[in-house]
Parts: structure tokens; C-alpha cells; sequence
């Protein structure tokens, strides 16, 4: 009995030793200056996590803010990289490029060190929290993180509530003196609805060196009410830079919260059908609260299953015309539909082009809707007769499937959208289009029409039924 007992002992503590199948270090710019080092564990869930150690952007605190959760990571199946980056000292762009670089090199690899290129999140820690959700909210597609961990993150570049050398050091004294520079890098003002992926805060209440109440629960509150999934974890105390040290006096606790946070989330599995849902704040899911949880796209992913990947990029209040207040084709989430490469796209535009501020352009409406429909697919364009200037609108590489959906019923006239302009004028253009292009019109207007019980008291907008209703409809489109 005691051999056995010995025995089960003994292969507990083996699975639970560090599974770091392989190490490594490579540089990330030519001079040596700034490097990645790579942790790769023996039996990979596919999943990897850049690390961004902190240090107040004066030095790098890489061990207990860095390699030291390797172990840890690793025994869990996640791929881990600590990037040591230059630090700014005044030029931000050096470590953003730096993180950028090693985000790109880890989806480029993916395939290679068994990682799932669309489950590659970052952690960091202080100012490399800060750096973190930076990254999370300035970077282009292919370098923006699916998941953020931040650990007593500095959120704000205003010294007087937040780390001072922090912010001196990111932005440079000139910097600090720039109001947009300081609003554009507190991160808590440029969190968008989707686009900004679904994160965690881990911080103690008694941290004297960043201040909570002003820095993460603010990055906390931009992203609950951008509708975003966020979560926290703040423990009594602990005081700044436990990072993942065992003297930590919650430590164990921080692994298992960490821990479930991970599992939880939900991943595309490679291969799925790609479906982008664009349109405007009924898309967004305005009304709606948690609206990636229960807005429409959210609701038409759990009718899909894991055989798609359904991606929200409504924007609220954006038009098609391009001539309109908000130009839906001047918004990030347009070039992020482009960069997603999708299999499908629905197009859901044109409630707000109904407002008299906006169709006074309604000329140009069939012009505006081809030139998204043509961008998304340039194989449908007609060849040009003269040479001219390279067009600076990205293009889509796939040829996606498009589904051109007519608005909804407007059974209010609120914020001046008329029923009238959408039924009599931007219906029957886009039903031309749609036929010209030969694409999948979605009947919204005329499928939705009896479901006015299902909008807020706006008239205009669907609530969380009238969402699932929306996904319904959708759902059994795509599947036609």
C-alpha cells in the first residue's frame, strides 16, 4: 500500500512539473535590441499568450513579470512568449513595434509550433499592461490580440491619476503637454464595442503605486459598457508587482481564477466558416445589453455552432453613403471585416441613410453600396477602361459569399429615420444591386414586419428577442 501510495505521489509531482518541451530566444530587430523568448510546451491545447513584462517603461521587470509563469503556462498546454522590448524612452513606437512584431511572428508560425492563429492572446504586467491594452486597442488586425490578461495595468498617461514615469517615459515630456496624445494612449477612451478583445484585470485593492480605482477599473467599465466581455479579479491585498511570485499571499487563488478564465473562453477551431456581420448600431447591438453575449451576430453564432466563426463589426449610427454623417466605410471595423478574410458577409446598412441630413445624398447610394460589395469581392468589378491612381481601400483577398439584408421595419420615426425613403428608395436600390451582382437579398423589412413587439421603445431598434429573431432569420439564410 505504501509503494502505491509512493507511487501515485510521485507521478503527481512529475504532471505537475513545468512541461516546457522546448526553449528559445529570437530577436526582433537587427541590432539585438529587443527579443522574444519563446516557451513551448510538450503537448500543446493550441492556445498562446505573448508576455509584456512592466517595469514603468525604465526597465524591464522580466522574471516574476515574465518567464517566471512559463512553467505554469506551459503545464497548462499554452504556448508562451515573453518579448523583452526596447524601451520607449519617449518614442512609443518603439515598443509597440516590438510587441506588434511578436504577435505577427507567432500567427506566423502557428502552424509550425502547434498554436491556433486566432487563439493568441497577451498578458502584461504594469506598464506593460499598459502596453498590452495598447496593442488591444491601437493595433492593426493581424497584430491585435484575441484575449488580454492585465495585471495592475497603468491605463491612464494622465500622471496626475495614474504611474507619473510611466507616462513620462511612453509619451516623452512633449507628449505629456499633448491632450490628444494623453487621451488617444489612456486606453479607456479607445476601447470599441467588438473590435477590442475580451479581457481580464488582476489587481489588489491596496495598490499604491498604480491606482485601481482610476486605471483598471476604468478599462473595466469602458469595456462593460461597450458591451465587451471583461472580467476582474481584485484581491484584498498584495499591493503592486506580485506578478506570478509564489510569496504572493493569494497566488494559488490568482492560478485557479486565471486558470477557469482561460478555459472558459470559447475559440474558433481552424477551419470555420468565416461569417462577418456588418452594419450599423442594430448589427451593434444597441439596446441590447452584454451585445456579444445576446446582440444578433452573438445569437446567430450559437445557431451556427462551431462549425462557423461569427464576427460582430456593427457601428453604431454609420451609414453607406459615404457622403453620410458617419461613413460606415471610414471606421476601423471596415477595415477589420477586410482583414478577417470572411467566407460570408452580411450587410445590414441603410436605416441611417434614411435621415433627410443624410439622403440629401441619396444619389449616391447605389454608387456607395457597389463600391462595398466590389471591394469585398473585386472579381465582380468591371474592368477598368482607364489607367489611373491604385485605389488606397484595401482589398479583400477571398471571395466571399454575400448576403445584402434590406433594413428592418422602422416602426418609429425616431432620430429622424423614415419608413417612407427606406421602403419607396433604398430597398428597391439595393434590390437592383443585388441582382446585378447576382447576391442573396435578406428580406428583412418584410420578414421582421411582424415583430415590432420585439424592438425598444425607439421603434427602431431590436431588443435581445428581437436579436434572436434577427439571427433566425439570418441563420436560416445561410443555411439555404
Amino acid at each position: 500500500m505504501k509503494k502505491l501510495l509512493f507511487f501515485g505521489l510521485m507521478l503527481l509531482a512529475t504532471s505537475m512539473q513545468a512541461q516546457t518541451a522546448r526553449k528559445f530566444t529570437l530577436n526582433l530587430t537587427d541590432d539585438g535590441k529587443a527579443e522574444m523568448v519563446c516557451f513551448l510546451p510538450e503537448t500543446s491545447s493550441g492556445k498562446a499568450i505573448v508576455g509584456v513584462p512592466g517595469g514603468g517603461y525604465s526597465v524591464l521587470s522580466n522574471n516574476h513579470e515574465g518567464t517566471m509563469a512559463s512553467g505554469w503556462l506551459n503545464q497548462q498546454g499554452i504556448a508562451y512568449f515573453v518579448v523583452n522590448y526596447r524601451l520607449p524612452e519617449g518614442d512609443r513606437t518603439k515598443p509597440m513595434n516590438d510587441v506588434m512584431k511578436g504577435m505577427r511572428i507567432v500567427r506566423d508560425s502557428a502552424e509550425v509550433w502547434g498554436i491556433n492563429p486566432h487563439d493568441v492572446g497577451i498578458m502584461g504586467f504594469s506598464a506593460g499592461g499598459h502596453l498590452a491594452s495598447v496593442i488591444s486597442t491601437h493595433a492593426p488586425f493581424d497584430a491585435r490580440p484575441d484575449f488580454s490578461i492585465l495585471f495592475y495595468p497603468v491605463i491612464s498617461m494622465d500622471e496626475r491619476v495614474s504611474h507619473k514615469w510611466s507616462c513620462v517615459n511612453f509619451l516623452g515630456e512633449e507628449g505629456q503637454k499633448n491632450p490628444d496624445l494623453v487621451r488617444d494612449f489612456s486606453t479607456m477612451n479607445v476601447v470599441r464595442s467588438h473590435l477590442t478583445p475580451p479581457a481580464v484585470i488582476i489587481t489588489a485593492s491596496d495598490d499604491r503605486l498604480v491606482p485601481f480605482v482610476t486605471n483598471g477599473l476604468e478599462y473595466y467599465k469602458a469595456m462593460r459598457n461597450a458591451g465587451n466581455d471583461c472580467a476582474m479579479f481584485v484581491y484584498p491585498t498584495g499591493d503592486h508587482g506580485f506578478g506570478f511570485g509564489p510569496w504572493f499571499k493569494y497566488h494559488d487563488q490568482l492560478l485557479t481564477d486565471l486558470g477557469n478564465w482561460l478555459q472558459a473562453r470559447q475559440t474558433p477551431q481552424p477551419g470555420a466558416i468565416r461569417v462577418a456581420c456588418i452594419g450599423n448600431s442594430i448589427t451593434d447591438g444597441y439596446c441590447v445589453d452584454m451585445r456579444t453575449a445576446y446582440g444578433y451576430p452573438a445569437q446567430l453564432q450559437k445557431k451556427l455552432g462551431n462549425d462557423y466563426w461569427v464576427k460582430n463589426f456593427g457601428v453604431s449610427a454609420r451609414t453607406m453613403l459615404n457622403k453620410g454623417d458617419f461613413p460606415y466605410m471610414n471606421e476601423m471595423a471596415w477595415q477589420d471585416a477586410l482583414a478577417f478574410k470572411p467566407d460570408v458577409v452580411v450587410i445590414k446598412l441603410g436605416t441611417n441613410d434614411s435621415k433627410p441630413e443624410n439622403w440629401q445624398y441619396g444619389s449616391e447610394f447605389r454608387q456607395d453600396l457597389e463600391q462595398m460589395i466590389t471591394t469585398l469581392r473585386p472579381d465582380l468589378a468591371q474592368p477598368a477602361k482607364k489607367k489611373g491612381k491604385k485605389s488606397k481601400t484595401p482589398v479583400a483577398e477571398p471571395k466571399p459569399r454575400i448576403l445584402l439584408c434590406t433594413p428592418i421595419p422602422a416602426f418609429k420615426p425616431s432620430w429622424n429615420i423614415s419608413d417612407a425613403v427606406i421602403t419607396n428608395e433604398i430597398i428597391p436600390i439595393q434590390q437592383e444591386v443585388a441582382k446585378k451582382y447576382g447576391l442573396q437579398v435578406v428580406d428583412l423589412h418584410t420578414l421582421f414586419a411582424n415583430d415590432g413587439d420585439k424592438v425598444a421603445e425607439d421603434g427602431i431598434h431590436p431588443d435581445a428577442k428581437g436579436a434572436d429573431r434577427l439571427a433566425q432569420i439570418i441563420f436560416e439564410a445561410i443555411k439555404q
